[in-house]
């Protein structure tokens, strides 16, 4: 089968698309046919290797996937050959404090497909069948495949962890990648005003055409926290949704309101920040990580997801074959929505 790998870590050029092995199915695995799947930021990391990864070369890059189930293994239970699924990439052991507890991104051994296991940019791919959802029927393959990774990770984010109530104001950051859009469609489901910031008018622009009630350009204005506060008349915002990390970090502890929420899932701006720990006690803030979500996450995100009717916002659809374009396009910053792949025609 065709896939897209890389041998060794490195740049762009490191990617390939060739023929690997067909994958075999596990105990409680099931083996499905990717139709489409969508990049993120994980794709770049893992192929320019992250501290601590270690990969069994070739591999398959890839973690969010949308397709139909061919064959079942062992042991598996809710699942039958044909259905159209989608998957939950993130991987867990199923029997620890944490699994047991239905936390399964807080599992101790939590991995991602992609990363902790060959990936999606294939034409098939073995999985746990636990992992595999009913794609919403309202949703072709291409918008299906881009809801995994990043609308679990911004559900879990401002449901979960922030406990996001109706009316409440969320700013997010870097408008125009995937969990920021996804976090931008949720939070305006549920009812609150969004903020989104991004240095590109255009990005903003489209931000506000699919409901975004303030935009900011970090780039026009002098300083990021004063326009967010005079938006908010001096209050500041209920909760700050931050997939940037150490560029905004700072930024953030200046224009949440007292009692408010900072919610973190990603460092694309770097991993290492000074706190404002002053700042912190005195006016109360709840400072969260979270990452992914759990299968009761992504079981509620698919369920609002569908009874909303709402559909992810797709930069591109691309052939397999033109993965390293997709990804360097993705890498500068230049995409608005997610970039998704047809692995299979």
């Amino acid at each position: 089968m065709k896939a897209a790998v890389i041998h060794e870590h490195g740049g762009l050029d490191r990617v390939r698309v060739e023929e690997v092995p067909e994958p075999k199915v596990g105990e409680g695995e099931v083996l499905l046919e990717v139709r489409s799947a969508a990049l993120n930021h994980l794709d770049i990391w893992v192929r320019k290797g992250r501290p601590g990864l270690a990969l069994r070369m070739p591999h398959v890059l890839g973690s969010d996937a949308a397709g139909i189930v061919v064959e079942l293994g062992s042991g598996t239970h809710g699942v039958k050959v044909g259905d159209e699924v989608i998957l939950n990439p993130g991987l867990s052991c199923g029997c620890c404090e944490s699994c047991l507890r239905g936390q399964q991104s807080e599992c101790i051994s939590f991995s991602i497909v992609g990363a902790g296991k060959p990936g999606t940019f294939a034409e098939k791919v073995a999985v746990p069948s636990c992992n595999v959802f009913p794609k919403p029927a309202h949703l072709n393959f291409d918008e299906a495949a881009a809801l995994p990774l990043v609308y679990q990770t911004a559900w879990r984010m401002l449901m979960t962890r922030a406990g996001l109530k109706p009316g409440e104001t969320v700013l997010i950051h870097g408008i125009g990648g995937g969990v920021a859009l996804a976090a931008l469609q949720l939070a305006k489901l549920a009812g609150a005003e969004v903020i989104v910031t991004s240095s590109s008018d255009e990005k903003l622009s489209k931000a506000r055409a699919i409901g975004a009630d303030h935009a900011v350009n970090y780039k026009s204005v002098d300083n990021v926290a004063t326009e967010v506060k005079d938006i908010t008349e001096g209050r500041g915002v209920d909760v700050v949704i931050d997939a940037i990390g150490a560029g905004t970090w700072d930024t953030n502890f200046n224009l949440v309101r007292r009692g408010g929420r900072i919610v973190l899932c990603g460092i694309t701006t770097g991993g290492e920040a000074k706190t404002n720990l002053r700042a912190l006690y005195w006016n109360q803030l709840t400072i969260m990580g979270s990452t992914m979500g759990s299968h009761e996450d992504v079981r509620l995100m698919l369920k609002a997801v569908t009874t909303a009717g709402l559909k992810p916002v797709i930069d591109s659809v691309r052939p397999l074959k033109d993965i390293a374009n997709a990804m360097g396009r993705m890498e500068a910053g230049e995409q608005f929505g997610k970039i998704v792949l047809k692995t299979s025609e």
